[in-house]
């Protein structure tokens, strides 16, 4: 397949401008949007939420929202800068003079590209938490657990992620024109035993797990998992106010592995009630299946991309028309994960409305078997603590959020409780 370099140029250009700008867009509406609606609670939570608290919201969001803009600014330079401004064929350029063996060469140079994308992102992060967040009073972590957290994840990532990279980079080399579907499988293959890993060996070098103590409240969740026919090892209390005050609830695992982690600083804040229904929210994820559909299409999407790599790294311009000039499997490899994203952005109002779709059925799950009316009472409240905004503007949640907006979502609940 032949595709001129200045096409393959042209069609990035175009669509790196067009996802920026729109990002950008979506920004400013939001912040608009919000701003405008500022000084007035939504007549939905007038009697819940206090107007000191919606301000509170207004301002953390567009807070959070202007960095956004900053970062998706400083993102697309990077990638222009390592793409079309020679950065990533200058950086395998050196790579070229060090040693010959691409086989070790290959992982060295989109370990380095990681690096650079992670250094890219630290300062967002770090001012996220220390700026941001501790100026409305979120923030709990402390800058030697949040250097601690880099060196744990980057260990992590080197430990799982390399081996992985290097069974794609000899797939890619011997098997020929199929490689893709070999790879495919091997990344199926990962994702399940990260999968199968997490709860018992990833998660725990980052927080700490304790069985959630004997009481009404474990005899309540007990009744409520019996009632869905739910089986799992074990109901754990994460020490989620090491880092933050914000809540939450999931559960995680494979199989009969699975675990059901509540945030310590949810239990705080929520009745048993409260708890139970938050609980079986999440149990209607479990019933309805939607975390192996979400794998499915993960999976689904992951084969596509596959295929589309091995047919692009096969065309001449490919790798000319992105600023490469020594084409080779791993610098084909980097430059998808480059690019990959810029078109994908596109696609998140797809995505956003198939969770959102999920979040109803649970919702709905959860309302026929605990208290619609408690979960009403516990989703304002976490609306409430972590200041998560009521008046979002709609074209920029159709991209972003996948979760219902909280008013919709809310009605949804009233009505289900009065019938």
């Amino acid at each position: 397949m032949i595709i001129p370099a200045q096409i393959v140029t042209a069609v990035f250009l175009s669509a790196l401008t067009i996802a920026v700008l729109l990002q950008l867009w979506l920004a400013r509406r939001h912040i608009a949007h919000i701003l405008a609606h500022r000084d007035r609670v939504p007549a939905a939570f007038a009697e819940r939420i206090t107007l000191a608290d919606h301000q509170k919201a207004a301002d953390y969001t567009v807070a959070r929202t202007r960095l956004n803009m900053v970062q998706a600014g400083v993102d697309a330079l990077l990638v222009l800068a390592l793409t079309l401004g020679g950065g990533l064929d200058a950086l395998d350029g050196f790579w070229r003079s060090v040693m010959e063996t691409e086989h070790m060469r290959g992982p060295i140079v989109i370990i380095n590209v990681m690096l650079l994308l992670g250094l890219a992102e630290l300062p967002f992060s770090a001012y996220r938490t220390f700026v941001i967040d501790a100026r409305f009073g979120f923030n709990r972590m402390t800058p030697a657990l949040f250097v601690a957290d880099l060196v744990k994840g980057a260990l992590v990532m080197l430990v799982l992620g390399l081996p992985l990279l290097l069974v794609l980079l000899w797939l890619m080399h011997t098997m020929g024109e199929h490689w893709w579907l070999y790879a495919w499988g091997v990344w199926v293959a990962f994702n399940l035993l990260v999968l199968f890993l997490y709860p018992t060996v990833i998660a725990p070098l980052f927080n700490r797990f304790t069985p959630l103590p004997e009481g009404a409240l474990k005899r309540r969740i007990e009744a409520l998992l019996q009632r869905c026919g739910f089986t799992q090892r074990g109901l754990y209390v994460m020490d989620g106010s090491r880092r933050t005050s914000h809540g939450n609830a999931y559960f995680t695992g494979l199989g009969k592995a699975k675990r059901i982690v509540f945030y310590d600083t949810l239990l705080e804040k929520l009745s048993p009630e409260e708890v139970e229904a938050v609980l079986a929210h999440e149990l209607g994820h479990f019933k309805h299946r939607h975390v192996v559909k979400r794998l499915a299409w993960v999976f689904a999407a992951s084969l596509a991309a596959l295929w589309l790599l091995a047919h692009l790294i096969e065309a001449e311009g490919f790798f000319a028309g992105l600023g490469v000039s020594h084409p080779s499997a791993y610098l084909g490899l980097t430059l998808f994960m480059l690019v990959a994203p810029v078109f994908g952005f596109l696609l998140h109002p797809l995505i956003a409305l198939y969770s959102r779709r999920h979040e109803f059925e649970a919702d709905a799950f959860a309302a026929h078997h605990a208290s619609a009316t408690a979960l009403v009472r516990a989703l304002t409240k976490l609306y409430q603590d972590n200041a998560a905004t009521l008046t979002p503007d709609s074209l920029y949640s159709t991209f972003y959020d996948s979760h219902p907006p909280a008013a919709l979502r809310i009605g949804r609940l009233e009505t289900a409780a009065t019938h």
